[in-house]
């Protein structure tokens, strides 16, 4: 066997930005697919009133929006802290 130094200066850096926007992208798409799971059950129970088809896509798109718009919130004060 052979000893490996290993190198410090060559490992790459993590990008953050990218793999949180794929992570939110992912959860986004789980919500999103959950929900419609949920909602097709209903309407296959056929229990659905006229004013339900007005919250589904608040329901839907509501929360994964509001997260994306937080976390670029988050990113932009963050950004506050860097020098010059």
């Amino acid at each position: 066997m052979q000893n490996r130094t290993f190198n410090r200066e060559r490992e790459m850096p993590l990008n953050w930005r990218r793999g949180l926007f794929r992570l939110w992208i992912l959860v986004s798409g789980a919500w999103i697919v959950g929900w419609l799971i949920y909602y097709a059950i209903d309407l296959i129970a056929n229990q659905w009133t006229s004013r339900e088809f007005l919250i589904v896509p608040i329901v839907l798109f509501g929360p994964p929006l509001a997260l994306l718009l937080f976390a670029i919130a988050t990113r932009w004060a963050f950004q506050g802290f860097e020098n010059p």
